[in-house]
């Protein structure tokens, strides 16, 4: 199963949008939406959930106080400054990095699994879609991705494709989304923050080693920086593959909850499906 992500230096650019569609329009493949800290994907895609389960992704040190000697060695160890006077330990400042447990010597001190978030799996009507959403205020997004990505291939029946909206940005969850990608998109618009965040972006997959091609989505709303991210793409050896206009009714369909191609926005519908014939060539060049 190929897997291509989709992702933004920044958020607004129409990612999600771009991604929902393709869901719509593309024959045998999955879906996932790997921006755990934000998912919005399973408002477009209705679908009956399959399964939802509670995900276990950091550890957190507790005390036992009968055993505490209060001998003071944990809390001058921690790095955290997780540790009272009183040898109670704060969950906003424990890492769960252990460094307690070694140095106890009363085998006083032991680390519990803390929920962090929850998985879904849902049944739709264009494929199965994995998402996830983040507890607020915890740690481990990057994880959390992971686990909503390998939820996806534990109920792939023979699939060709994976489609993955990614989150904005550069940080660990969008390296946990573009991680073994086949390929990842890079959705951009044509402002000045939106060119340097595409520059960053394309610069962790580069990192990588995961090929990536750019869709500049409402392009006529600045040419000037159009044509800036066409150079910038052309010097540093990144394929266009696609260019949208800016299109008022996207947003009424979106307020409607639909997209493109459910609203029979015809052009965007044409330019996405055009986009993706040029990934599945580039992905059939890659086996050649």
């Amino acid at each position: 199963m190929k897997q291509i992500v989709f992702i933004s230096g920044k958020g607004g650019t129409g990612k999600s949008t771009v991604t929902a569609s393709l869901a719509m329009m593309i024959k045998d493949k999955m879906i996932a939406d790997c921006d755990v800290d934000a998912p919005n994907l399973h408002i477009l895609l209705d679908g009956e959930m399959i399964e939802s389960i509670e995900y276990f992704g950091a550890k957190e040190a507790s005390i036992n106080q009968p055993k505490c000697s209060e001998c003071g060695i944990c809390r001058d160890t921690c790095r955290f400054d997780a540790i009272s006077t009183q040898y109670t330990i704060s969950p906003f400042k424990c890492e769960g990095c252990g460094a307690c447990i070694l140095v106890c010597p009363n085998d006083a001190i032991t680390l519990n699994e803390v929920k962090t978030g929850e998985t879904y799996l849902c049944d739709t009507s264009y494929g199965t879609f994995s998402y996830a959403l983040l507890d607020i205020g915890a740690e481990g997004s990057g994880k959390l991705v992971t686990q909503v990505r390998k939820n996806a291939e534990r109920f792939q029946k023979g699939e060709g494709w994976l489609l993955i909206d990614g989150s904005p940005g550069i940080g660990c969850v969008v390296i946990a989304s573009i991680t073994g990608a086949d390929a990842a998109v890079v959705v951009t618009e044509p402002t000045m923050s939106a060119l340097s965040d595409l520059k960053r972006v394309l610069g962790v997959t580069k990192h990588f080693g995961i090929p990536a091609y750019v869709f500049i989505n409402k392009y006529d709303l600045n040419e000037a920086i159009t044509k800036e991210i066409n150079k910038f793409c052309s010097d540093e050896g990144f394929k266009i593959i696609g260019m949208m206009p800016f299109e008022p009714l996207i947003v009424k369909a979106l307020q409607e909850l639909k997209t493109p191609p459910q609203a029979g926005l015809i052009d965007v519908t044409q330019r996405i499906a055009d986009m993706w014939g040029k990934i599945e060539d580039e992905i059939n060049n890659m086996k050649g």
